[in-house]
């Protein structure tokens, strides 16, 4: 698929009114993905496990214009209030796809969103938040062509979705999605996330992520910025290498359900991605000194107690830990006893494999 191929052709009625509801879930990346080039182009291939629990439940109604307006026209709530704040960011994202749904002149749009996580909790927001709007558009679109099949609707939402946040794209299927071109998935695409299409062990069908919320702060340094301070870093072409290594070396450990191998390359992306932000220049930290207790404690209960938890990290402070369904017990315990103290108010999520967006009946 191209560019071209995900633009709306032809001539048909719209509809002049109508009102649309998805939920699409966020995502937490095994093998990351950091430095973009131009129109949201991934410098690397990455991986995703889907999330469940941590979602966006957007309602788009719409209503037609009496005349083609010159602007964007819409309202958005989120969490039932006015979020003025949001609006630019989203007028960016309808300006970068107008291009593909020439019909957003057409109408007047009520957004409304909410998350079913605290925003800036360190869960990827942007990408829930943008799958579901995503989602709803391309839902208008099939109103207005009947025709167009339900495979092709997921990848043109993936392909949107991605314009207003890369790793959106990630978010409107599962449990295992694959984005940026990688030599060994022939259907992979730079355009939009695909299903990860080779064997995987049942072990990593029932994965939990309980997600540690050390700051739920803004984060000093936005994603935006930390992307594009990979153009000129001195290990980015090393960098960018070692993702297909690591998804070279994933296709044999999911196929085997290798959870020490598992553990060994998920661990070292996370550290990698963070070492990446610390040698950039400018240079800084997103992690936290309760980051690193918990990564250390991490470890040690792993020696210990011969289980298979782990860690991963987004571009911020605060830490999924990753464990098999048949540990669930002896781990959430231990989540308890020793890692929640680290987390802001005592804070945490419980989250674990999903299987990508849902449309909710109106």
């Amino acid at each position: 698929m191209t560019e071209s191929d995900f633009v709306l052709k032809g001539s048909f009625e719209y509809p002049l009114e109508g009102n649309i509801v998805w939920k699409a879930p966020s995502n937490i990346a095994l093998v990351k993905y950091w430095g973009k080039k131009p129109n949201q182009i991934p410098a690397n291939p990455s991986i995703s496990f889907t999330l469940d629990a941590c979602a966006t439940t957007t309602s788009l109604s719409f209503k037609k214009l009496e005349q083609k307006s010159n602007f964007f026209s819409f309202d958005l709530l989120f969490e039932g209030k006015a979020k003025e704040d949001f609006k630019p960011k989203i007028t960016t994202f309808l300006e970068r796809i107008e291009k593909y749904v020439p019909f957003l002149k057409e109408y007047h749009f009520n957004i409304e969103t909410s998350n079913s996580f605290p925003h800036s909790s360190g869960i990827a927001s942007s990408a829930s938040g943008m799958a579901a709007l995503s989602l709803c558009l391309v839902s208008i679109e099939k109103m207005i062509n009947p025709s167009l099949e339900e495979a092709f609707l997921k990848q043109k939402a993936s392909f949107l979705a991605r314009l207003g946040s890369g790793s959106a794209c990630r978010s409107i299927e599962g449990d295992l999605i694959q984005w940026g071109e990688y030599k060994n998935i022939t259907e992979s695409s730079n355009l939009y996330g695909v299903k990860y299409p080779f064997d995987v062990h049942s072990v990593f069908k029932n994965y939990h992520d309980t997600i540690l919320l050390v700051h739920k702060g803004q984060k000093t340094v936005s994603s935006t910025v930390g992307h594009d301070l990979m153009h000129n870093h001195p290990f980015a072409e090393e960098r960018f290498k070692q993702a297909h290594i690591n998804l070279d070396k994933l296709n044999a450990t999911f196929k085997e359900g290798n959870l020490d191998n598992f553990i060994a390359i998920v661990e070292s992306e996370a550290l990698t991605l963070h070492a990446m932000m610390m040698t950039s220049l400018p240079y800084f930290i997103l992690m936290k000194p309760n980051t690193m207790e918990i990564i250390n404690r991490i470890w040690e209960f792993r020696k210990r107690s011969k289980t298979h938890v782990c860690f991963t990290l987004d571009a911020g402070a605060n830490v999924h830990v990753l464990y098999p369904e048949s540990e669930k017990k002896e781990v959430f315990q231990f989540i308890k006893d020793e890692l929640v103290a680290f987390c802001e108010n005592g804070h945490y999520i419980c989250d674990r494999i999903g299987y990508g967006a849902k449309e909710l009946k109106v």
